[in-house]
């Protein structure tokens, strides 16, 4: 990079001269003795080549007036950069990627979220709507900063913090034998053919999902795969079969289909991951948010 071709001591000494139009009592206002003060203006008037002041008539020539407008934006976008770098550097101010899973879309990130502007609005929020296996491969390959994701085991350079955990539910058919039921058993869904989504869109919950089944005896028969709940709910909805889910897709309520409590159900993790080392005091105000805010859904 190149020199810069004006110092910015020597624009502030011009601009404060230009405003008392005397050289002692600008040096004085500056605090500075006259001799160095001559110097600095005298050094900016050899850079741009003519005299920017005349000392006879005591007011600026016409290349000190052409300067003048320059010298003030120049010293005001330094200054204004500088706020905006110390501002970033307290976290509040700059950009800030946040990828999701459409399921909490419904329960841990409108709290977040609105906190974080509550408290930060100055920083820009970009929402990215991804899957759990999708939000990792952004991460490592800082296309987003933060990941609100379930149940991952995939940390690697990752930091991952659960938020709090979600019991399973059973999603059936409103006209479904069980559904007049309170509660489910697992094993009573055994034979049914099930609405899923495919395991390459996050492992860890997937199999997190179908653990109880599986524990009960029997691995679901999956007939019908769809990525997004609200598809899933409406398939359920159609008679296509029955689910299983995080308790927050619940308020996913498409007419014909009911969520039912599973007897001794487990639970499935929110969590929250970035890049590992990263120092970036956005990412750790908006963990210390999302953990608050998890704590306070728990």
């Amino acid at each position: 990079m190149e020199r810069p071709e004006l110092d910015l001591r020597q624009l502030h000494a011009f601009l404060v001269l230009a405003e008392e139009l005397h050289f002692g009592r600008a040096a004085e206002r500056l605090g500075v003795a006259q001799p160095p003060f001559s110097q600095q203006i005298r050094r900016l008037e050899e850079r741009v080549g003519h005299p920017l002041f005349d000392r006879a008539a005591r007011e600026l020539t016409a290349a000190g007036a052409r300067l003048l407008p320059a010298a003030r934006l120049a010293l005001e976008e330094v200054a204004g950069g500088l706020e905006a770098a110390r501002r970033a550097g307290r976290g509040e101010a700059g950009r800030l990627r946040v990828g999701f899973a459409a399921s909490l879309a419904l329960t841990v990130v409108p709290g977040v979220i609105a906190a974080f502007a509550r408290e930060r609005p100055g920083v820009r929020v970009e929402m990215r709507e991804l899957t759990t296996s999708r939000q990792l491969q952004a991460l490592r390959g800082e296309e987003i900063d933060v990941g609100l994701l379930r149940e991952t085991e995939e940390a690697e350079g990752l930091e991952v913090v659960p938020l709090l955990a979600e019991e399973v539910v059973a999603v059936l058919p409103s006209a479904h034998r069980l559904a007049s039921r309170r509660r489910v058993e697992v094993a009573d869904l055994a034979g049914e053919p099930f609405v899923f989504f495919p395991r390459e869109h996050g492992a860890g919950f997937h199999d997190r999902l179908l653990a109880p089944a599986r524990a009960a005896g029997f691995e679901p028969r999956v007939t019908q795969r769809a990525v997004e709940w609200q598809t899933v709910a409406g398939l359920v909805a159609a008679g296509l079969g029955v689910s299983l889910a995080p308790a927050g897709v619940s308020a996913v309520r498409p007419a014909g289909v009911v969520y039912r409590p599973l007897k001794g159900a487990p639970t499935t993790t929110v969590a929250l991951a970035w890049r590992h080392g990263t120092g970036d005091p956005l990412v750790s105000a908006f963990a210390h948010l999302a953990v608050a805010v998890g704590k306070a859904l728990s």
